[in-house]
């Protein structure tokens, strides 16, 4: 340009042409090309153009390479290969490609049937194909059809028409087979609302659901459904043996996993009214890292739940964590806890066990919780004698939220939205009526015995052992001894004691004794005192815990080898009758364990419930049936699950406990009193009486009938009471 304006300024003409002709060459200096921003931009398209270049070059050598490769592939493998691949992952990938399949097959065969008898007969081609059509829905319509042709053809189509209905017969028999076994190994889905959810399978599940069914037989039964990872036809027939008569209530079983989702949804989970956690019988830590899960999945229910959840806990030290992943939801069990804490009471107090077991099922008297406003106002004192079909035990405190105060003091006066604690025969059969009149009288003053010290021998290792050993800490005197007698090393045992969180050298009241030997080793049991013993509990060891037929019969062995150790050991009443034959006699050697069991109390852990006529006709031991207690405490807790704090305080070392006293703390000898007259006068000793056991009576009486009417008592008698702890 700058040579272009040096040749003369004169020659506008040329210089303008030139001009326009540079411009068109190099461009425009008003076009984008030769700005300044577009020059910026030139060296990054620059290094652009050939990056994309190089990657356009490398994506067609690998598309190049793949398709060599498949190519390759597609030489090395024959085409029917890849065609019977091809129709196998169809088959398998479509759920109604047998029906398409079939039906491809039954339009080709009409079409081409039709086609091949417009071509051989002189008919239309529409006549033709609804022929064709004849011939595949009834093969028998061939057979009037004339000439060689059309007879060839129609045969054809005929014997095609024979195996498409063939494969339609088959297709529609595997459907129908594939419902039928789904309902059988109960895969289909269960449409029920109110009904009791239990997950897993285990030994307790039978006593379970027979409370089940006697809480539910007043209103007509119930609906209970059971999902286990079990086939469907063996949880029945398992159930069916159990011969005992559901009264109206119906038991649906379903295979499946509760750690599923889509298992929990097929059971309606979210509809239920209560969901309970048995434990596995795997051991403990196992079983509790089960239950954990199986809440995880509950709680990830995106319905939400309806009811509470109840989880049957293997191990105390668990708890806190079901607790913490399931929230306010969560009601938990704890077998071993609530079977030791029992067998201790049972041991301090014989007889106890039998009136644990009334209450806790449903089919005696059991706890119930209702609100009954026209009791506003009253004195608990009132209250109490209020209801002649039932024994008040406590109120649920509106003011404080919902707890439960047992044993209040007769001053309480109840208030607006108070609930009324009751033992009753069911929710039904009791009701406030007026105040009956009642005859005080004067309360014996007996003063409660003071506490000795005892000797006590624990045979076998349980998990929850240093729970019991700080049970009776709580409960016995000082310089009370504790005998333990497994075969798990001394050393072991300090260990395992102090790993559970206990202070062995914090005991005061209680000194432990270590003995290693077999409970089932007669040399090794004749190497006790067993004579000096006051109590001696048989438990369930820890190393046959997940066998109950082992763990039982161990038990029962160990059982009948103390008391024959015992008898040979005390003088017996028998040696001194002249009638006293040498020979041996059954009759006189059940005699000696008997007159044995007078001298100690033998608290056996039984698990299984056809163990306990093998110990309770003999009448030499009492015992603690763990499974079916804990089966009755879920049922109860399941149907309420305020039940459950009532049943934390009664097993807990503090608060008010299940005591049974002597008669002479409320009466005189041949005193006549009406039952309402006993309650009256405990009152006086912060004691509520909720049954009895006459002397000549081996079973206790809990919420007797007629409360107002006069018996003449003994002083033999005992009485069942709540009272406060120490």
């Amino acid at each position: 340009q700058k040579k272009v304006r040096s040749c003369g300024g004169g020659a506008d003409a040329v210089d303008s042409e030139e001009t326009a002709e540079t411009s068109w060459v190099l461009g425009d200096p008003g076009s984008g090309f030769v700005s300044s921003e577009s020059w910026k931009l030139a060296p990054m398209l620059a290094l652009a153009i050939p990056l994309f270049l190089f990657k356009y070059a490398d994506q067609l050598r690998r598309k190049k390479e793949n398709s060599s490769r498949a190519r390759s592939t597609e030489e090395e493998v024959p085409l029917e290969k890849r065609i019977a691949y091809k129709v196998d992952v169809f088959f398998s990938g479509h759920p109604y490609a047998k029906l398409l399949a079939l039906l491809i097959a039954t339009v080709v065969l009409i079409a081409s049937g039709g086609i091949a008898l417009f071509s051989v007969s002189g008919s239309g081609f529409l006549e033709a194909l609804w022929l064709s059509w004849t011939f595949v829905a009834d093969s028998g319509n061939h057979a009037d059809q004339v000439g060689f042709g059309p007879r060839i053809v129609s045969v054809s189509i005929s014997a095609g028409g024979m195996l498409v209905f063939a494969t339609m017969l088959g297709l529609v028999s595997d459907a129908i087979s594939e419902k039928v076994d789904s309902w059988r190994k109960g895969k289909s889905e269960v449409i029920e609302v109110n009904h009791i959810l239990i997950l897993g399978w285990s030994d307790k599940l039978g006593s379970l659901l027979k409370q089940l069914a006697i809480a539910n037989k007043s209103i007509g039964g119930g609906v209970v459904v059971v999902l286990a990872e079990r086939d469907k036809e063996e949880m029945e027939m398992d159930i069916g043996k159990l011969g005992f008569d559901f009264m109206g209530t119906s038991v649906i079983c379903r295979s499946g996993s509760p750690l599923i989702l889509a298992d929990l949804k097929k059971v309606s989970v979210s509809k239920a009214r209560a969901i309970i956690v048995l434990a596995s019988d795997e051991n403990a830590d196992q079983s509790d890292a089960r239950a954990l899960r199986v809440v995880l999945s509950l709680t990830g229910v995106k319905e939400g739940l309806r009811g509470h959840i109840v989880v049957e806990m293997s191990d105390l030290d668990n708890e806190p964590l079901v607790k913490l992943v399931g929230g306010e939801l969560i009601e938990t069990v704890v077998a071993h806890d609530v079977i030791g804490r029992l067998m201790i009471q049972c041991a301090l107090q014989p007889g106890l066990a039998q009136i644990w077991e009334d209450i806790l099922g449903f089919e005696n008297a059991e706890f119930y919780i209702k609100r009954w406003p026209e009791l506003d106002g009253m004195r608990f004192g009132d209250v109490l004698i209020s209801f002649p079909d039932a024994v008040p035990c406590g109120v649920k405190l509106a003011s404080r939220f919902g707890s439960i105060l047992m044993n209040p003091d007769d001053d309480y006066v109840l208030r607006e939205g108070d609930e009324i604690l009751v033992i009753a025969e069911d929710d039904d059969t009791y009701a406030p009526a007026p105040l009956p009149e009642v005859h005080k009288g004067f309360l014996p003053n007996v003063p409660t015995p003071p506490k000795y010290p005892e000797k006590i021998l624990f045979c076998g290792w349980r998990r929850d052992i240093h729970d019991m050993i700080m049970v009776l800490e709580a409960f016995l005197a000082p310089g009370s001894e504790l005998w333990m007698f497994n075969e798990v090393p001394e050393k072991a045992r300090e260990t395992k004691l102090t790993d559970g969180g206990m202070d062995i050298l914090g005991l005061t009241n209680i000194k432990l004794v270590h003995k290693e030997g077999n409970a089932v080793i007669r040399r090794h049991l004749e190497s006790l005192p067993l004579e000096t013993f006051d109590s001696i509990l048989i438990l369930a060891d820890e190393s046959v815990e997940d066998s109950i037929v082992q763990s039982d019969s161990r038990s029962l062995a160990t059982l009948l080898l103390i008391r024959d150790v015992q008898s040979k050991r005390l003088p017996s009443k028998e040696s001194k009758s002249p009638l006293h034959h040498n020979g041996f006699s059954h009759s006189s050697w059940i005699r000696k364990m008997q007159h044995a069991s007078d001298k100690s109390i033998i608290i056996s852990e039984i698990l299984d419930s056809r163990t306990r006529n093998l110990v309770s006709v003999s009448k030499i031991s009492d015992y603690v049936l763990s499974n079916e207690l804990v089966s009755m405490a879920l049922a109860m807790v399941a149907e309420d699950k305020q039940i459950n704090r009532v049943l934390e305080e009664l097993f807990a070392e503090e608060g008010n406990e299940m005591c049974i006293r002597s008669a002479e703390f409320y009466l005189y000898e041949q005193e006549e009193l009406s039952f309402l007259d006993i309650m009256v006068r405990a009152r006086e000793r912060d004691e509520i009486v909720i049954g009895y056991r006459l002397a000549n009576t081996d079973e206790a009486i809990i919420n007797p009938e007629h409360k107002s009417e006069i018996k003449k008592w003994s002083l033999d008698d005992v009485f069942v009471v709540i009272a406060k702890g120490d």
